[in-house]
């Protein structure tokens, strides 16, 4: 296989973040959750104004002459109090099935990897759910280690809303 074709994303290839996006989703049995729309990608990977707070790379396939968007990994940093170091947070690798095997998912997490060295960033993670037995052994083959001592929790919905809720003012 030649070198694969990864770059960094661009506000063009929207529609097929958010394509992958939702390949993702049915790949992950939850094919009516994806809310997110290219609005609210712009606005976190090429905002108007500011930095960006995400990231996103995508690798491109050959097809008939003309390149496509095949696969992504998209990213946001992270911050090791232990470390006092940052650390890249992979939210999403994606690539389509009949891309899978062809070395694409490697060579996106290769690169996020590279990033991560030529930064001084300390930590490369991610999660992944635990029937994904093919994503468990890909991660592991490449010396990724499960971080089985941390339990992850989140609040949102009803519980986040309850949570955030102003507190009531004592007059």
């Amino acid at each position: 296989m030649r070198h694969p074709d990864i770059r960094p994303a661009t506000p063009g290839d929207l529609p097929d973040i958010l394509r992958l996006v939702r390949e993702l989703a049915v790949y992950e049995r939850e094919p009516d959750s994806v809310e997110a729309t290219e609005t609210d990608f712009a606005a976190v990977l090429f905002p108007s104004e500011g930095t960006p707070t995400a990231f996103c790379h995508v690798v491109e396939a050959d097809e008939g002459g003309t390149p496509r968007v095949v696969g992504m990994a998209l990213w946001f940093l992270t911050f090791s109090t232990w470390t006092g170091q940052q650390g890249i947070h992979l939210e999403d690798l994606f690539v389509e099935p009949e891309h899978r095997g062809s070395g694409l998912g490697k060579a996106l997490l290769v690169h996020l990897a590279q990033i991560a060295t030529e930064r001084g960033y300390r930590r490369l993670e991610w999660t992944v759910l635990r029937w994904n037995e093919p994503a468990i052994a890909f991660y592991e083959s490449l010396g990724a280690t499960p971080q089985v001592e941390w339990e992850t929790y989140r609040l949102d919905g009803d519980a986040l809303t309850r949570v955030g809720a102003p507190t009531p003012t004592v007059a």
